[in-house]
């Protein structure tokens, strides 16, 4: 039977029960996508995008990077295979200028450890812990607050080897030790263990995190510049999900020189030498980044 509505001042009204349910349906499936959509809203959170280079690329060039880049990198020792730190004492400067930072020290690879082991009778995780407590110092000197998230810088990918990890866990409890959050930069890549297994450095020191292994909180940034996940060398950086780490609080998708065996695919997006040089400033050769925040080392 059709229902009716009475009103005092008009005549019934009689709705029909199936234009009744369309007319349900169609309401419910409305208000359903507007929910979804302001969900989305809220969980959709803003990245940012910044560089980062071994030399500091000099106090004029920063209001034309300061125009596409929120965060810098920031070398507390001398880049690998440098002996010199051009970062050094232009914190102040950067901040003036509106950066954050992404604060790193130079880590060791495996046969620098295993020397420096033999000569000195120390263990991986002494050295570590040596190197650590000296980044701590380093950033202490260049007025960066306690609680800033320092970076050591591990180059070589793949599974750690023993020496390695064990420099890395030193290295943590050196560098919290001295006031200051630790992190890593590592490598995203997935490497061949031979039988169809694949393991990065970032799903390692994963995995070993679960464990407990490092006794402090790490945060991860993670290279991984192959195309795909990596768009190359774009201003308008990859979603960060994207990097096949899920833990990463920084990606950095583009680097230069670019390897040419992983970025294939997106070679037209460098210059014609292999490197992603910045906007306005054509000399000028840098990595790139995208972070959850404008200051991921929260060191401002």
């Amino acid at each position: 039977m059709p229902s009716r509505k009475s009103s005092p001042d008009t005549a019934p009204v009689t709705v029909q029960p199936a234009m009744g349910r369309a007319c349900l349906r169609v309401c419910l499936g409305a208000a359903l996508a507007l929910l979804l959509a302001a969900t989305a809203g809220a969980q959709q959170s803003p990245e940012f995008t910044g560089f980062d280079r071994n030399s500091y690329p000099g106090d004029s060039a920063l209001p034309a990077l300061h125009r596409h880049f929120a965060f810098t990198g920031y070398w507390l020792t001398p880049p690998p295979g440098e002996t010199v730190n051009t970062w050094q004492g232009k914190r102040e400067t950067l901040v003036r200028a509106g950066f954050g930072f992404l604060v790193l020290a130079n880590g060791k690879d495996e046969a620098v450890i295993q020397a420096a082991a033999r000569q000195a009778r120390l263990t991986a995780v002494a050295i570590g812990q040596r190197d650590g407590a000296a980044a701590a110092v380093a950033a202490r000197q260049e007025h960066f607050p306690t609680g800033t998230i320092v970076f050591v810088d591990q180059e070589e990918g793949g599974r750690l080897t023993s020496d390695q990890a064990e420099y890395l866990r030193g290295w943590v409890s050196g560098l919290v030790g001295g006031g200051y959050r630790a992190g890593i930069y590592l490598s995203g890549q997935p490497v061949s263990e031979g039988h169809g297994q694949h393991i990065s450095t970032a799903a390692d020191v994963r995995e070993r995190m679960q464990h407990g292994y490092f006794r402090a909180p790490v945060q991860l940034w993670v290279y991984q510049d192959a195309c795909p996940p990596s768009n190359g060398c774009r201003l308008m950086p990859p979603p960060l999900a994207r990097s096949g780490t899920p833990e990463a609080e920084v990606w950095q998708y583009a680097q230069s020189p670019r390897r040419p065996q992983l970025t294939a695919a997106c070679a037209r997006t460098y210059a014609a030498d292999g490197n992603c040089y910045a906007p306005d400033l054509p000399g000028l050769h840098l990595d790139l980044n995208v972070a959850r925040t404008e200051d991921p080392s929260h060191g401002r």
